[in-house]
């Protein structure tokens, strides 16, 4: 396979990267819908409970901002950094504060990191399509 004929088209990258952010935002978040979610941000300890739970609720907000941006198209490369800025620091915060919550934090971490290079494939193909 090569050429240009073998890339999935752009929406199809862009739904599959906005998908990501609208589960984990929206669903796990935002709704509540995923108990572990809140399990880990309520071991930071400088956090009480209520804290931890709306800190929890506004950062499902900014993901699911990020989904919609994504899907909008608008500024892919500006929302790949903002999503990479994202990732490092909820993934670094995860580790350094709730290590025994994260089941498995080298899987997670690897996850992250292909998902990280499909987001930038999309924004890659965006930018040229926006350009060419």
């Amino acid at each position: 396979m090569s050429g240009h004929g073998a890339m999935p088209p752009l929406w199809l990258l862009q739904v599959a990267v906005a998908a990501v952010w609208l589960y984990e935002g929206l669903w796990c978040k935002v709704l509540g819908r995923s108990r572990h979610e809140f399990e880990v941000v309520e071991q930071v300890p400088f956090l009480a409970p209520a804290t931890s739970h709306a800190l929890l609720r506004a950062l499902g907000v900014v993901e699911t901002a990020l989904g919609v941006w994504i899907l909008a198209g608008w500024q892919p490369i500006a929302a790949a950094v903002a999503q990479t800025a994202l990732l490092v620091a909820l993934n670094s915060a995860g580790i350094y504060f709730s290590r025994q919550r994260i089941p498995d934090p080298a899987g997670m971490l690897v996850k992250n990191a292909a998902f990280l290079v499909l987001a930038w494939v999309a924004a890659s193909a965006a930018a040229q399509g926006a350009a060419g």
